[in-house]
């Protein structure tokens, strides 16, 4: 059991702008929850001398350069909109002890208890809220754990680890690279008049509302690693060496996933992938731009056709989705959403069994985070959003290897993974 040992608020260390942020269309139809991350460090040697006090003078100083995170998320008055009102309140943050070592996270799975453990408990995500809240959680071994609830309407995982840079830089001392991060969501408001070029149906209140909706109660989860060897060996099944780590990897879970939920062949389905958008406006975004600037698109097709070809297939039709989003497809999408009932889209986490959901950590930094006493040995999420959810990132330790985070229904997960191994050790021609 972990035991709560402080519990403040933190505010920024000098005074902030007071005012309010529009937030764009894109942002208000992310999952409307708090995204629950952490970090995990071994020990530094100092288990009883823990910097606990330089840790919350560097959040302080973090939360002047992000101050609207020291806001709350609000509703305009007239509109009824959310919007973040940048009034300098703080952040929830809170220190405490479990009796675990770092060990026992090597082979970690996500899991509610996981987050109850690591995350600070939000009791709601629904507005008016706190943006941001922080756990300092120390191990029996002097090992330490940073977990992180970040409301989604705000950061997303490129923000995320923006902020995080910020904060570990003070908490070194280093500011000679802190970056200035980009605030104005105006940036994406529709257009006057909206003009929607493209068919947008699947941001409309029912797209998830089919038919064989998969039981959350009976998710399981798998954190699984594949080795550089055999990122090189689908890469190769999928195209070539020059085939993306992503496009490789994910044409063959998506495939395995058809498999062991032992779908029809004559039955659609289809892999969503979230994009960011910051290079893909024009002009670009900043590169330091706040904020949710993300859409979904998705690649469809009949289970027969991805169970039957090589992973060729599949990343084929990866790349395809990938390629058809364009600067005037995401402001069509902006305008689209201009008429439609955002939150209610920024509810709905809930799949058919017939899809798969893939999101691409492998180009964040997400290690360079490192408070003076090291780089983390793991970043990761504490829970899956459910089933049908997949998570790629980057293993430190295992050079050019990543990690998959899966959740699967309880009575697919088995067959899921020896499929998955079968396909790399012994790849059809």
């Amino acid at each position: 059991m972990v035991e709560v040992t402080q519990s403040t608020i933190v505010t920024p260390s000098d005074q902030t702008l007071k005012h309010k942020i529009y937030l764009s269309n894109l942002d208000i139809v992310a999952d409307r929850s708090y995204t629950p991350t952490f970090y995990v460090y071994p020990s530094s040697g100092m288990k009883d001398l823990f910097p606990i006090e330089v840790f919350k003078a560097a959040l302080a100083k973090a939360l002047v350069v992000f101050y609207p995170l020291a806001g709350r998320l609000s509703r305009d008055p007239q509109t009824g909109r959310p919007e973040i009102d940048c009034t300098g309140e703080g952040v929830n943050f809170l220190t405490a002890d479990l009796d675990a070592t770092v060990e026992d996270f090597k082979d970690f799975k996500p899991s509610a208890e996981m987050r109850k453990m690591l995350v600070p408990v939000v009791n709601s995500a629904d507005p008016p809220c706190i943006i941001m809240a922080i756990q300092i959680t120390c191990l029996r071994c002097g090992g330490i754990i940073i977990g992180l609830a970040t409301h989604h309407y705000i950061i997303d995982g490129y923000s995320a680890v923006l902020f995080i840079k910020t904060l570990s830089a003070f908490a070194r001392g280093n500011t000679s690279t802190i970056p200035t991060p980009f605030f104005d969501h105006s940036l994406l408001r529709a257009r006057s008049p909206p003009s929607v070029s493209f068919d947008h149906s699947d941001y409309s209140p029912n797209v998830y509302q089919s038919k064989g909706l998969s039981n959350t109660s009976q998710v399981v989860c798998s954190n699984l690693k594949l080795t550089k060897e055999q990122i090189h060996l689908l890469k190769i099944l999928a195209g070539g060496e020059r085939v993306s780590t992503f496009r490789a990897v994910v044409a063959l879970l998506w495939k395995c996933t058809c498999i062991a939920r032992g779908l029809a062949f004559d039955v659609e389905t289809q892999l969503i992938i979230p994009v960011d958008l910051r290079g893909r406006f024009k002009p670009p975004l900043p590169a330091t731009y706040f904020g949710n600037p993300t859409l979904r698109t998705k690649a469809v097709a009949k289970v027969e056709d991805l169970v039957s070809n090589t992973l060729k297939f599949g990343a084929n039709l990866i790349q395809n989705a990938v390629n058809s989003i364009t600067d005037e497809f995401g402001r069509s999408l902006i305008d689209h959403l201009e008429s439609t009932d955002l939150e209610s889209l920024g509810k709905l986490s809930s799949m058919s069994n017939t899809s798969l959901m893939a999101v691409s950590w492998l180009s964040f930094p997400m290690y360079d985070a490192d408070f003076g006493w090291g780089e983390p040995i793991l970043m990761a999420r504490a829970e899956m959003y459910g089933s049908g959810y997949v998570y790629l990132s980057r293993v430190p330790e295992m050079d050019g290897g990543i990690s998959i985070l899966i959740g699967l229904e309880r009575d697919s997960m088995q067959c899921f993974k020896k499929t998955l191994y079968d396909e790399i050790e012994a790849p059809r021609p």
